[in-house]
């Protein structure tokens, strides 16, 4: 059986549909900006998007004067179409592009926000690795969010299985280098009219 191409596999996405032919197409992400907006210590404080490539998430926080914006995501053709939708504004983002399992940090975030890319790793070892990542590329008190589908969630997106997450799950993942402060339940709907349940945990680095 011929391993599955994850990098590949986004490029044709981004490559085949529009910005709102995805589920996860969403114009203004209140959970995410309420959730910056209460955590981030300044406007210059280092944010890393994960997934965020062709997301709203940096228009928003370009707009509300947020300096120190990265974006990480595996497909160079999501973060095109991000780069072409913001003009001459995308020179004040770091465009990085790496699958995350792959991901060395050089700096250290105080904000990691995540809701699109953490629920569609699906092995152990590459969990292990997001989770490693994400402790080493934060300090103390450091906070995080993520995003992923609940147990009442759908089972695959974007045609491919997806790894659906409890609140118990979502914090024991995390527990050996951040606590948890508030976990909670969310309905995105998607440009299809159809629901899909998340679950959002925000964390603090230990």
């Amino acid at each position: 059986m011929e391993e599955f191409d994850r990098k590949k596999h986004w490029e044709t996405i981004y490559d085949s549909k529009a910005l709102n032919e995805v589920s996860w197409y969403q114009p203004t992400p209140k959970t995410s900006l309420d959730f910056i907006a209460k955590n981030a210590v300044s406007k210059d404080a280092a944010i890393i998007d994960i997934g965020g490539g062709d997301s709203f998430l940096t228009d928003h926080l370009l707009e509300l004067g947020y300096t120190n914006i990265s974006v990480l995501d595996i497909s160079e053709k999501a973060i095109d179409r991000a780069k072409k939708r913001l003009g001459s504004k995308a020179d004040k983002v770091k465009w990085i592009v790496s699958d995350i399992t792959n991901f060395n940090p050089t700096e250290k975030y105080e904000i990691w926000h995540d809701r699109a890319v953490f629920h569609f790793l699906t092995q152990p070892s590459d969990i292990e690795k997001y989770t490693e990542t994400a402790a080493s590329s934060t300090e103390k008190n450091s906070k995080m969010l993520i995003g992923t589908f609940s147990e009442s969630g759908p089972k695959k997106c974007s045609g491919i299985e997806i790894r659906q997450y409890s609140e118990n799950i979502l914090k024991e993942t995390f527990n050996a280098d951040f606590k948890a402060v508030e976990c909670f339940y969310e309905n995105h709907t998607t440009p299809f009219d159809t629901v899909q349940n998340f679950i959002f945990c925000s964390f603090e680095k230990k």
